[in-house]
């Protein structure tokens, strides 16, 4: 993968990422400021507490930060998985954000 195949993937996924908090805020009772800038992405629930999601654009890798740990997330032509086997990056990030939140998100 080059590096501008990688921020193209990257940039869909954190795209993605804004656009289903959108969705969420819209359409839940729940509240997630989400804040960009850059290549990072910062999610802020009610509870105040916080997720980052951020490109390792040098180890073409999307990492993730919540409070149950951190996870990184390589392209295998398909979608982004963990580089230890906990999944893939929307599932985990639905799963991750539902037990911050106290209640369920899909993100897709």
């Amino acid at each position: 993968m080059t590096d501008n195949e990688f921020m193209d993937g990257a940039e869909r996924v954190l795209l993605a990422v804004e656009a289903s908090c959108d969705r969420i805020n819209d359409d839940l009772i729940v509240d997630i400021d989400n804040q960009r800038v850059g290549g990072m992405v910062t999610l802020v629930f009610a509870n105040q507490s916080q997720m980052v999601i951020n490109l390792q654009k040098p180890l073409h890798e999307i990492w993730l930060a919540s409070q149950s740990g951190g996870f990184h997330y390589k392209f295998n032509g398909k979608q982004w998985i963990d580089t230890k086997g906990e999944g893939e990056f929307f599932a985990s990030l639905s799963r991750l954000a539902s037990e911050q939140a106290g209640c369920s998100l899909h993100f897709e």
